[in-house]
Protein backbone atom coordinates (compact mmCIF):
# COMPACT_ATOMS: atom_id res chain seq x y z
CA UNK A 1 0.00 0.00 0.00
CA UNK A 2 1.32 3.46 -1.02
CA UNK A 3 2.57 5.62 1.64
CA UNK A 4 -0.42 8.65 1.56
CA UNK A 5 2.41 11.49 2.77
CA UNK A 6 4.92 10.27 -0.08
CA UNK A 7 2.75 10.24 -2.60
CA UNK A 8 1.32 13.65 -1.78
CA UNK A 9 4.54 14.64 -2.32
CA UNK A 10 4.89 13.84 -6.10
CA UNK A 11 1.48 13.66 -7.22
CA UNK A 12 -0.77 16.64 -8.95
CA UNK A 13 -2.74 18.74 -6.75
CA UNK A 14 -5.74 17.71 -6.57
CA UNK A 15 -4.82 14.18 -5.58
CA UNK A 16 -2.00 15.38 -2.80
CA UNK A 17 -4.87 17.55 -1.49
CA UNK A 18 -7.22 14.15 -1.24
CA UNK A 19 -4.16 12.40 -0.02
CA UNK A 20 -3.83 15.07 3.04
CA UNK A 21 -7.42 14.55 3.95
CA UNK A 22 -6.36 10.50 4.03
CA UNK A 23 -3.90 11.14 6.58
CA UNK A 24 -6.08 13.22 8.72
CA UNK A 25 -8.96 10.77 8.53
CA UNK A 26 -7.09 8.03 9.23
CA UNK A 27 -5.63 9.92 11.94
CA UNK A 28 -8.72 10.90 13.57
CA UNK A 29 -10.29 6.81 13.05
CA UNK A 30 -6.69 6.02 14.92
CA UNK A 31 -7.58 8.00 17.45
CA UNK A 32 -11.02 7.18 17.99
CA UNK A 33 -9.52 3.98 18.28
CA UNK A 34 -7.22 4.62 20.83
CA UNK A 35 -4.22 3.80 18.93
CA UNK A 36 -2.02 6.25 19.64
CA UNK A 37 0.85 5.94 17.74
CA UNK A 38 -0.80 5.67 14.24
CA UNK A 39 -3.10 8.64 15.07
CA UNK A 40 0.29 10.64 16.12
CA UNK A 41 2.20 9.50 12.91
CA UNK A 42 -0.74 10.01 10.37
CA UNK A 43 -1.54 13.43 11.86
CA UNK A 44 1.84 14.56 11.94
CA UNK A 45 2.16 13.50 7.85
CA UNK A 46 -0.73 15.51 7.57
CA UNK A 47 0.51 18.32 9.89
CA UNK A 48 3.37 19.01 7.25
CA UNK A 49 1.51 19.47 4.57
CA UNK A 50 -1.20 21.62 5.95
CA UNK A 51 -2.73 23.33 8.84
CA UNK A 52 -4.36 21.65 11.43
CA UNK A 53 -7.60 22.95 12.84
CA UNK A 54 -7.93 23.06 17.13
CA UNK A 55 -9.69 19.66 17.53
CA UNK A 56 -6.82 17.91 14.97
CA UNK A 57 -4.53 19.48 17.12
CA UNK A 58 -6.15 18.48 19.91
CA UNK A 59 -5.92 14.98 18.75
CA UNK A 60 -1.99 15.18 17.73
CA UNK A 61 -1.42 17.13 21.28
CA UNK A 62 -2.84 13.96 23.08
CA UNK A 63 -1.06 11.41 20.57
CA UNK A 64 2.10 12.32 21.52
CA UNK A 65 1.45 12.70 25.26
CA UNK A 66 0.27 9.12 25.18
CA UNK A 67 2.91 7.90 23.40
CA UNK A 68 5.43 9.24 25.40
CA UNK A 69 6.81 11.98 23.17
CA UNK A 70 7.42 14.90 25.32
CA UNK A 71 8.61 17.44 23.69
CA UNK A 72 6.50 17.00 20.83
CA UNK A 73 3.46 17.38 23.24
CA UNK A 74 4.78 20.20 24.92
CA UNK A 75 5.18 22.07 21.44
CA UNK A 76 1.72 21.05 19.97
CA UNK A 77 -0.01 22.12 23.47
CA UNK A 78 1.77 25.15 22.98
CA UNK A 79 0.26 25.30 19.11
CA UNK A 80 -3.17 24.60 20.53
CA UNK A 81 -3.12 27.09 23.20
CA UNK A 82 -2.27 29.72 20.30
CA UNK A 83 -5.01 28.31 17.94
CA UNK A 84 -7.47 28.28 20.35
CA UNK A 85 -6.72 32.56 21.45
CA UNK A 86 -6.92 33.61 17.86
CA UNK A 87 -10.08 31.77 17.60
CA UNK A 88 -11.85 33.61 20.30
CA UNK A 89 -12.18 30.74 22.27
CA UNK A 90 -10.25 31.81 25.83
CA UNK A 91 -11.49 28.87 28.09
CA UNK A 92 -10.49 26.02 25.44
CA UNK A 93 -7.30 28.05 25.43
CA UNK A 94 -7.85 28.27 29.21
CA UNK A 95 -7.55 24.66 29.89
CA UNK A 96 -4.72 24.20 27.30
CA UNK A 97 -2.63 26.56 29.23
CA UNK A 98 -3.82 24.29 32.21
CA UNK A 99 -2.55 21.20 30.92
CA UNK A 100 0.62 22.83 30.07
CA UNK A 101 1.33 23.68 33.11
CA UNK A 102 0.61 20.75 34.88
CA UNK A 103 2.29 18.56 32.96
CA UNK A 104 5.22 20.76 33.33
CA UNK A 105 4.42 20.37 37.18
CA UNK A 106 5.42 16.54 36.47
CA UNK A 107 8.10 17.18 34.74
CA UNK A 108 9.72 19.29 37.21
CA UNK A 109 10.00 22.22 35.87
CA UNK A 110 7.85 24.45 38.26
CA UNK A 111 9.15 28.20 36.85
CA UNK A 112 7.61 27.48 33.51
CA UNK A 113 4.69 25.49 34.70
CA UNK A 114 3.66 28.30 36.97
CA UNK A 115 3.48 31.05 34.12
CA UNK A 116 1.45 28.91 31.99
CA UNK A 117 -1.05 28.43 35.22
CA UNK A 118 -1.26 31.95 35.62
CA UNK A 119 -1.79 32.37 32.10
CA UNK A 120 -4.61 29.76 32.45
CA UNK A 121 -6.02 31.46 35.90
CA UNK A 122 -6.11 35.02 33.94
CA UNK A 123 -8.20 33.34 30.67
CA UNK A 124 -10.30 31.69 33.24
CA UNK A 125 -11.15 34.07 35.83
CA UNK A 126 -12.36 36.83 32.96
CA UNK A 127 -14.96 33.92 31.81
CA UNK A 128 -16.80 34.07 35.54
CA UNK A 129 -18.50 30.52 36.67
CA UNK A 130 -16.65 27.50 34.20
CA UNK A 131 -15.30 24.20 34.80
CA UNK A 132 -12.38 25.21 33.75
CA UNK A 133 -11.81 27.15 37.30
CA UNK A 134 -11.94 23.88 39.22
CA UNK A 135 -9.34 22.10 37.18
CA UNK A 136 -7.29 25.17 38.09
CA UNK A 137 -7.77 23.97 41.78
CA UNK A 138 -6.22 20.60 41.87
CA UNK A 139 -2.56 22.64 41.22
CA UNK A 140 -3.16 24.71 44.52
CA UNK A 141 -4.27 21.14 46.45
CA UNK A 142 -1.02 19.89 45.59
CA UNK A 143 1.19 23.19 46.17
CA UNK A 144 -0.77 22.88 49.74
CA UNK A 145 -0.29 19.12 49.83
CA UNK A 146 3.18 19.31 49.49
CA UNK A 147 3.54 21.91 52.00
CA UNK A 148 1.67 20.00 55.24
CA UNK A 149 -0.90 22.49 54.87
CA UNK A 150 -3.89 19.70 54.59
CA UNK A 151 -7.06 21.57 55.53
CA UNK A 152 -6.25 24.17 52.79
CA UNK A 153 -5.43 21.29 50.35
CA UNK A 154 -8.67 19.47 51.16
CA UNK A 155 -10.56 22.45 50.50
CA UNK A 156 -9.55 22.44 47.07
CA UNK A 157 -9.79 19.15 46.24
CA UNK A 158 -13.65 19.40 47.89
CA UNK A 159 -14.51 22.57 45.81
CA UNK A 160 -12.74 21.02 42.70
CA UNK A 161 -15.09 17.95 43.04
CA UNK A 162 -18.44 19.92 43.56
CA UNK A 163 -17.53 21.86 40.58
CA UNK A 164 -16.87 18.86 38.60
CA UNK A 165 -20.34 17.35 39.85
CA UNK A 166 -22.13 21.11 38.88
CA UNK A 167 -20.85 20.73 35.35
CA UNK A 168 -20.50 17.12 35.03
CA UNK A 169 -17.18 16.93 34.32
CA UNK A 170 -16.18 13.25 35.22
CA UNK A 171 -12.56 13.88 34.36
CA UNK A 172 -12.53 16.69 37.15
CA UNK A 173 -14.58 14.69 39.66
CA UNK A 174 -12.09 11.68 39.63
CA UNK A 175 -9.24 13.89 39.62
CA UNK A 176 -10.73 15.60 42.78
CA UNK A 177 -11.74 12.87 44.50
CA UNK A 178 -8.14 11.13 43.93
CA UNK A 179 -6.35 14.40 45.72
CA UNK A 180 -9.08 14.44 48.11
CA UNK A 181 -8.01 11.04 49.21
CA UNK A 182 -4.00 11.58 49.02
CA UNK A 183 -4.67 14.43 51.20
CA UNK A 184 -6.79 12.26 53.96
CA UNK A 185 -4.01 9.61 53.81
CA UNK A 186 -1.17 12.20 54.70
CA UNK A 187 -3.00 13.67 57.68
CA UNK A 188 -3.34 10.07 58.63
CA UNK A 189 -6.76 9.58 58.01
CA UNK A 190 -6.85 6.09 56.03
CA UNK A 191 -10.14 4.85 56.11
CA UNK A 192 -11.65 8.04 54.45
CA UNK A 193 -8.69 8.12 52.10
CA UNK A 194 -8.73 5.21 50.79
CA UNK A 195 -12.48 5.58 50.46
CA UNK A 196 -11.94 8.23 48.34
CA UNK A 197 -9.30 6.92 46.22
CA UNK A 198 -11.69 3.75 45.46
CA UNK A 199 -14.49 5.82 44.50
CA UNK A 200 -11.90 7.23 41.84
CA UNK A 201 -10.46 4.01 40.85
CA UNK A 202 -14.10 2.64 39.99
CA UNK A 203 -14.40 5.59 37.36
CA UNK A 204 -10.82 4.81 35.78
CA UNK A 205 -11.24 1.28 35.81
CA UNK A 206 -15.13 1.50 34.30
CA UNK A 207 -13.94 3.62 31.66
CA UNK A 208 -15.44 6.73 32.67
CA UNK A 209 -12.05 8.86 31.93
CA UNK A 210 -9.85 10.11 29.34
CA UNK A 211 -7.24 8.25 29.16
CA UNK A 212 -5.00 10.43 30.38
CA UNK A 213 -6.72 11.04 33.61
CA UNK A 214 -7.53 7.45 33.63
CA UNK A 215 -3.78 6.72 33.73
CA UNK A 216 -3.05 9.18 36.76
CA UNK A 217 -5.82 7.76 38.82
CA UNK A 218 -4.12 4.67 38.07
CA UNK A 219 -0.89 5.50 39.21
CA UNK A 220 -0.93 7.86 42.04
CA UNK A 221 -3.72 5.39 43.96
CA UNK A 222 -1.42 2.57 43.83
CA UNK A 223 1.48 4.61 45.27
CA UNK A 224 -0.34 6.37 47.59
CA UNK A 225 -1.63 2.60 48.96
CA UNK A 226 1.70 1.75 48.63
CA UNK A 227 2.80 4.24 50.83
CA UNK A 228 0.20 3.43 53.88
CA UNK A 229 1.00 -0.39 52.82
CA UNK A 230 -2.58 -1.07 51.75
CA UNK A 231 -1.27 -3.99 49.95
CA UNK A 232 -3.98 -5.40 48.98
CA UNK A 233 -5.44 -2.39 47.13
CA UNK A 234 -2.24 -2.28 45.25
CA UNK A 235 -2.09 -5.70 44.59
CA UNK A 236 -5.80 -5.26 42.64
CA UNK A 237 -5.29 -1.86 41.06
CA UNK A 238 -1.99 -3.19 39.65
CA UNK A 239 -3.55 -5.77 38.23
CA UNK A 240 -6.24 -3.61 36.83
CA UNK A 241 -3.69 -1.12 35.32
CA UNK A 242 -1.47 -4.22 33.62
CA UNK A 243 -5.31 -5.10 32.00
CA UNK A 244 -5.81 -1.14 31.14
CA UNK A 245 -2.12 -0.91 29.73
CA UNK A 246 -2.17 -4.39 27.65
CA UNK A 247 -5.69 -3.42 26.09
CA UNK A 248 -3.91 -0.37 24.66
CA UNK A 249 -0.55 -1.69 23.19
CA UNK A 250 0.36 1.81 22.00
CA UNK A 251 0.58 3.41 25.05
CA UNK A 252 3.44 5.19 26.62
CA UNK A 253 3.02 7.54 29.37
CA UNK A 254 2.43 5.20 32.50
CA UNK A 255 3.47 1.48 30.91
CA UNK A 256 6.73 1.86 32.51
CA UNK A 257 5.15 2.61 36.27
CA UNK A 258 2.84 -0.32 35.73
CA UNK A 259 5.98 -2.85 35.43
CA UNK A 260 7.59 -1.15 38.61
CA UNK A 261 4.28 -2.11 40.33
CA UNK A 262 3.85 -5.43 39.23
CA UNK A 263 7.49 -6.01 40.21
CA UNK A 264 6.84 -4.99 43.81
CA UNK A 265 3.46 -7.61 43.80
CA UNK A 266 5.37 -10.31 41.93
CA UNK A 267 8.14 -9.87 44.94
CA UNK A 268 5.37 -10.00 47.86
CA UNK A 269 3.61 -12.66 46.26
CA UNK A 270 6.91 -14.50 45.74
CA UNK A 271 7.14 -14.63 42.58
CA UNK A 272 10.76 -13.35 42.60
CA UNK A 273 12.00 -14.65 38.85
CA UNK A 274 9.08 -12.52 37.27
CA UNK A 275 9.45 -9.70 39.85
CA UNK A 276 13.34 -9.08 38.41
CA UNK A 277 11.81 -9.40 34.21
CA UNK A 278 9.36 -7.07 35.35
CA UNK A 279 12.10 -4.86 36.99
CA UNK A 280 14.04 -5.21 33.94
CA UNK A 281 11.26 -3.95 31.32
CA UNK A 282 10.65 -1.21 33.29
CA UNK A 283 14.21 -0.07 33.26
CA UNK A 284 14.05 -0.23 29.69
CA UNK A 285 10.57 1.59 29.04
CA UNK A 286 12.12 4.45 31.52
CA UNK A 287 13.96 6.12 29.59
CA UNK A 288 13.21 10.02 29.62
CA UNK A 289 14.00 12.03 32.81
CA UNK A 290 10.00 12.74 33.82
CA UNK A 291 10.68 8.57 34.73
CA UNK A 292 13.83 8.52 36.86
CA UNK A 293 12.52 7.68 40.07
CA UNK A 294 10.51 4.85 38.72
CA UNK A 295 13.55 3.43 36.79
CA UNK A 296 15.58 3.97 40.46
CA UNK A 297 12.45 2.23 42.21
CA UNK A 298 12.71 -0.74 39.40
CA UNK A 299 16.58 -0.89 40.27
CA UNK A 300 15.90 -1.10 44.16
CA UNK A 301 13.32 -3.54 43.55
CA UNK A 302 15.98 -6.10 41.39
CA UNK A 303 18.40 -4.96 44.63
CA UNK A 304 15.79 -6.39 46.74
CA UNK A 305 15.83 -9.69 45.33
CA UNK A 306 19.36 -10.38 44.88
CA UNK A 307 20.22 -9.75 48.00
CA UNK A 308 17.32 -11.89 49.78
CA UNK A 309 18.71 -14.57 46.74
CA UNK A 310 22.10 -14.42 48.00
CA UNK A 311 23.28 -12.52 44.92
CA UNK A 312 25.23 -9.97 46.71
CA UNK A 313 27.34 -8.56 43.90
CA UNK A 314 24.49 -8.23 41.54
CA UNK A 315 22.50 -6.36 44.23
CA UNK A 316 25.50 -3.83 45.17
CA UNK A 317 25.70 -2.98 41.17
CA UNK A 318 21.48 -2.54 41.36
CA UNK A 319 21.66 -0.69 44.33
CA UNK A 320 23.70 1.60 43.01
CA UNK A 321 21.67 1.78 40.02
CA UNK A 322 19.16 3.12 42.10
CA UNK A 323 21.18 6.06 43.93
CA UNK A 324 22.36 7.63 40.14
CA UNK A 325 18.47 7.65 39.30
CA UNK A 326 17.96 9.65 42.57
CA UNK A 327 16.23 7.00 44.45
CA UNK A 328 17.24 6.37 47.95
CA UNK A 329 18.44 3.02 47.97
CA UNK A 330 17.94 2.52 51.73
CA UNK A 331 16.93 0.02 53.85
CA UNK A 332 18.43 -2.37 51.47
CA UNK A 333 21.88 -1.28 50.80
CA UNK A 334 22.02 -1.50 55.07
CA UNK A 335 20.88 -5.22 55.02
CA UNK A 336 23.20 -6.28 52.08
CA UNK A 337 25.74 -4.79 54.15
CA UNK A 338 24.66 -6.91 57.12
CA UNK A 339 24.62 -9.57 54.74
CA UNK A 340 28.03 -8.97 54.03
CA UNK A 341 29.53 -8.99 57.64
CA UNK A 342 29.65 -5.61 57.52
CA UNK A 343 27.38 -4.76 60.73
CA UNK A 344 29.39 -1.53 61.73
CA UNK A 345 28.56 -0.05 58.09
CA UNK A 346 24.84 -1.12 58.21
CA UNK A 347 24.41 0.38 61.88
CA UNK A 348 25.88 3.53 60.52
CA UNK A 349 23.91 3.99 57.46
CA UNK A 350 20.88 2.72 59.30
CA UNK A 351 20.98 5.27 61.87
CA UNK A 352 21.24 8.21 59.15
CA UNK A 353 18.61 7.31 57.58
CA UNK A 354 16.14 7.20 61.10
CA UNK A 355 17.91 10.36 62.20
CA UNK A 356 17.27 12.54 58.91
CA UNK A 357 13.66 11.28 58.37
CA UNK A 358 11.20 13.10 59.78
CA UNK A 359 7.65 11.87 58.37
CA UNK A 360 5.94 9.46 60.30
CA UNK A 361 5.03 7.24 57.03
CA UNK A 362 8.25 7.71 55.63
CA UNK A 363 10.24 6.37 58.65
CA UNK A 364 8.20 3.01 58.72
CA UNK A 365 9.79 2.18 55.49
CA UNK A 366 13.04 2.34 57.38
CA UNK A 367 12.58 1.40 61.28
CA UNK A 368 11.63 -2.75 60.38
CA UNK A 369 15.20 -3.06 59.42
CA UNK A 370 16.61 -0.62 61.88
CA UNK A 371 15.31 -3.15 64.57
CA UNK A 372 16.99 -6.21 62.92
CA UNK A 373 20.09 -4.15 62.39
CA UNK A 374 20.55 -3.07 66.18
CA UNK A 375 20.15 -6.20 67.27
CA UNK A 376 22.67 -7.75 65.05
CA UNK A 377 25.03 -5.09 66.39
CA UNK A 378 23.61 -5.72 70.03
CA UNK A 379 21.97 -2.54 70.75
CA UNK A 380 18.82 -4.07 72.41
CA UNK A 381 17.91 -0.38 73.88
CA UNK A 382 18.01 1.38 70.09
CA UNK A 383 15.58 -1.94 68.89
CA UNK A 384 13.30 -1.59 71.47
CA UNK A 385 12.60 2.26 70.32
CA UNK A 386 12.64 1.82 66.53
CA UNK A 387 10.11 -1.49 67.81
CA UNK A 388 8.24 1.13 69.94
CA UNK A 389 7.76 3.72 67.36
CA UNK A 390 6.49 0.79 64.84
CA UNK A 391 3.57 -0.15 67.33
CA UNK A 392 2.50 3.02 67.84
CA UNK A 393 2.38 4.19 64.46
CA UNK A 394 0.55 0.82 63.44
CA UNK A 395 -2.21 1.40 66.84
CA UNK A 396 -2.49 5.95 65.15
CA UNK A 397 -2.87 4.18 61.32
CA UNK A 398 -4.71 0.46 62.29
CA UNK A 399 -3.84 -0.43 59.00
CA UNK A 400 -3.25 -4.91 59.14
CA UNK A 401 -0.05 -4.85 57.18
CA UNK A 402 1.61 -2.34 59.62
CA UNK A 403 0.19 -4.18 62.66
CA UNK A 404 1.96 -6.94 60.90
CA UNK A 405 5.15 -5.38 60.68
CA UNK A 406 5.18 -3.95 64.04
CA UNK A 407 4.37 -7.09 65.57
CA UNK A 408 7.04 -9.11 64.37
CA UNK A 409 9.45 -6.13 65.65
CA UNK A 410 8.16 -6.83 69.21
CA UNK A 411 8.14 -10.28 68.86
CA UNK A 412 12.33 -10.09 67.58
CA UNK A 413 12.86 -8.01 70.37
CA UNK A 414 10.87 -11.09 73.19
CA UNK A 415 13.49 -13.19 71.98
CA UNK A 416 16.76 -11.19 72.07
CA UNK A 417 15.39 -10.45 75.81
CA UNK A 418 15.14 -13.92 75.95
CA UNK A 419 11.79 -14.05 77.10
CA UNK A 420 10.60 -16.74 74.50
CA UNK A 421 6.83 -17.21 75.74
CA UNK A 422 6.05 -13.45 74.70
CA UNK A 423 7.31 -14.09 71.70
CA UNK A 424 4.47 -16.53 70.34
CA UNK A 425 1.28 -13.66 70.46
CA UNK A 426 2.49 -11.37 68.33
CA UNK A 427 4.99 -13.78 65.31
CA UNK A 428 1.90 -16.01 65.52
CA UNK A 429 -0.17 -12.78 64.34
CA UNK A 430 1.69 -11.41 61.87
CA UNK A 431 2.38 -14.90 60.76
CA UNK A 432 -1.26 -15.10 59.99
CA UNK A 433 -1.31 -12.00 58.36
CA UNK A 434 1.27 -12.63 55.85
CA UNK A 435 0.19 -15.71 54.98
CA UNK A 436 -3.56 -14.06 54.39
CA UNK A 437 -1.87 -11.62 52.12
CA UNK A 438 -0.22 -14.26 50.00
CA UNK A 439 3.21 -13.02 51.08
CA UNK A 440 5.18 -16.65 51.34
CA UNK A 441 8.81 -14.77 52.25
CA UNK A 442 7.47 -12.55 55.15
CA UNK A 443 5.31 -15.11 56.50
CA UNK A 444 8.46 -17.95 56.79
CA UNK A 445 10.10 -15.27 58.53
CA UNK A 446 8.25 -15.48 61.37
CA UNK A 447 8.13 -19.14 61.29
CA UNK A 448 11.78 -18.96 62.21
CA UNK A 449 11.08 -16.50 64.68
CA UNK A 450 8.37 -19.28 66.29
CA UNK A 451 11.03 -21.84 66.02
CA UNK A 452 13.44 -20.32 67.64
CA UNK A 453 10.96 -19.50 70.49
CA UNK A 454 9.98 -23.07 71.06
CA UNK A 455 13.31 -24.20 71.46
CA UNK A 456 13.94 -22.23 73.88
CA UNK A 457 10.78 -23.60 75.75
CA UNK A 458 12.30 -26.60 75.26
CA UNK A 459 9.33 -27.94 72.56
CA UNK A 460 11.62 -29.60 70.09
CA UNK A 461 8.86 -30.98 67.71
CA UNK A 462 7.44 -27.36 67.46
CA UNK A 463 10.07 -26.18 66.52
CA UNK A 464 11.19 -28.82 64.02
CA UNK A 465 7.69 -28.44 62.62
CA UNK A 466 8.17 -24.54 62.14
CA UNK A 467 11.76 -24.89 60.55
CA UNK A 468 10.51 -27.16 57.89
CA UNK A 469 7.72 -25.10 56.46
CA UNK A 470 9.86 -22.28 56.68
CA UNK A 471 12.92 -24.19 54.40
CA UNK A 472 10.01 -25.15 52.36
CA UNK A 473 8.75 -21.45 51.65
CA UNK A 474 12.38 -20.37 51.32
CA UNK A 475 13.47 -22.85 48.94
CA UNK A 476 10.44 -22.30 46.74
CA UNK A 477 10.84 -18.34 46.17
CA UNK A 478 14.81 -19.19 46.03
CA UNK A 479 16.19 -17.28 49.50
CA UNK A 480 18.76 -19.41 49.70
CA UNK A 481 20.90 -17.09 52.67
CA UNK A 482 17.75 -18.35 54.38
CA UNK A 483 17.65 -22.02 53.13
CA UNK A 484 20.81 -22.33 54.85
CA UNK A 485 20.09 -20.63 57.72
CA UNK A 486 17.22 -22.41 58.45
CA UNK A 487 19.44 -25.74 57.79
CA UNK A 488 21.71 -24.63 60.42
CA UNK A 489 19.16 -24.13 62.94
CA UNK A 490 17.42 -27.72 62.04
CA UNK A 491 20.94 -29.53 62.40
CA UNK A 492 21.49 -27.68 66.15
CA UNK A 493 18.16 -28.93 66.88
CA UNK A 494 19.40 -32.73 65.72
CA UNK A 495 22.76 -31.94 67.86
CA UNK A 496 20.51 -30.92 70.82
CA UNK A 497 17.86 -33.88 70.54
CA UNK A 498 20.77 -36.29 70.66
CA UNK A 499 22.70 -34.93 73.63
CA UNK A 500 19.41 -34.61 75.14
CA UNK A 501 18.81 -38.71 74.69
CA UNK A 502 22.52 -39.32 75.39
CA UNK A 503 22.25 -37.86 79.06
CA UNK A 504 18.52 -38.98 79.33
CA UNK A 505 17.03 -35.92 79.96
CA UNK A 506 13.01 -35.25 79.83
CA UNK A 507 11.55 -32.42 77.89
CA UNK A 508 10.46 -31.13 81.30
CA UNK A 509 14.24 -31.66 82.91
CA UNK A 510 15.34 -29.71 79.51
CA UNK A 511 12.69 -26.67 80.52
CA UNK A 512 14.05 -26.86 83.87
CA UNK A 513 17.51 -26.43 82.71
CA UNK A 514 16.98 -23.70 80.29
CA UNK A 515 15.09 -21.43 82.81
CA UNK A 516 18.01 -22.35 85.35
CA UNK A 517 20.91 -21.30 82.63
CA UNK A 518 18.70 -17.74 81.99
CA UNK A 519 19.47 -17.40 85.74
CA UNK A 520 16.11 -18.17 87.10
CA UNK A 521 15.25 -19.25 91.16
CA UNK A 522 13.78 -22.31 91.84
CA UNK A 523 10.66 -20.32 93.05
CA UNK A 524 10.49 -18.57 89.54
CA UNK A 525 10.82 -21.62 87.60
CA UNK A 526 7.69 -23.19 89.46
CA UNK A 527 5.74 -20.13 89.23
CA UNK A 528 6.91 -20.33 85.26
CA UNK A 529 5.77 -23.71 85.16
CA UNK A 530 3.32 -23.76 87.44
CA UNK A 531 5.18 -26.65 89.35
CA UNK A 532 5.74 -26.76 92.83
CA UNK A 533 8.72 -25.61 93.73
CA UNK A 534 9.46 -28.79 95.88
CA UNK A 535 8.37 -30.84 91.93
CA UNK A 536 11.36 -28.14 90.66
CA UNK A 537 13.88 -29.57 92.97
CA UNK A 538 13.43 -32.82 92.23
CA UNK A 539 13.92 -32.33 88.69
CA UNK A 540 17.17 -30.15 89.25
CA UNK A 541 18.19 -33.51 91.43
CA UNK A 542 17.69 -35.46 88.41
CA UNK A 543 19.83 -32.88 86.18
CA UNK A 544 22.92 -32.70 88.15
CA UNK A 545 22.71 -37.02 88.51
CA UNK A 546 21.96 -37.49 84.64
CA UNK A 547 24.24 -35.12 83.68
CA UNK A 548 26.70 -35.66 86.40
CA UNK A 549 27.17 -31.94 87.65
CA UNK A 550 26.90 -30.65 91.30
CA UNK A 551 25.86 -27.35 90.95
CA UNK A 552 23.35 -25.35 89.28
CA UNK A 553 26.53 -22.96 87.68
CA UNK A 554 28.06 -26.48 86.26
CA UNK A 555 24.81 -27.34 85.39
CA UNK A 556 24.41 -23.85 82.96
CA UNK A 557 27.91 -24.50 81.73
CA UNK A 558 26.73 -28.14 80.84
CA UNK A 559 23.31 -26.82 78.86
CA UNK A 560 25.52 -24.14 77.06
CA UNK A 561 28.51 -26.59 75.91
CA UNK A 562 26.03 -29.01 74.95
CA UNK A 563 24.26 -26.79 73.06
CA UNK A 564 20.47 -27.46 74.90
CA UNK A 565 20.10 -23.60 75.20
Amino acid sequence: MPDPERTAASSPPQQATADRFELLRRGRVCFERQQWNDAFEALSAADRSMTLEAEDLHRLTWSAGLTARDDEMLTTHERLYHAHLEAGVPLAAGRAAFWLGFRLLAMGEPARANGWLNRAQRLIDEQGDCVETGYLLLPAAQRHLSAGKFAEAEDCAARARTIGDRFAERDLVAFALNLHGRVLLADSQLEEGLARLDEAMVAATSGELSPVVTGIIYCSSIASCHRVFALERVREWTAALASWCDAHPQLGMFTGHCLVHRAEVFEMTGAWPEAVDEAKRAIERCVRHIEREAAGRAHYQAAEIHRLRGELELAEAAYREASRSGFEPQPGLALLRLAQGDAGAAANASRRMISATRDRLQRTRYLPAHVDIMLAVGDLDEARAASKELQETSTTLNTEVLAAIAARACASIHLAEGDAHAVIDPARRAFEIWQRLGAPYLAARLRVLLAQACTAMGDVEGAQLELSSAREAFERVGAQPDVVSVKSLINALAVAARDRAAYGLTDRELQVLRLVASGKTNKAIARELDLSEKTVDRHLSNIFVKTNVSSRAAATAFAYEHRLI
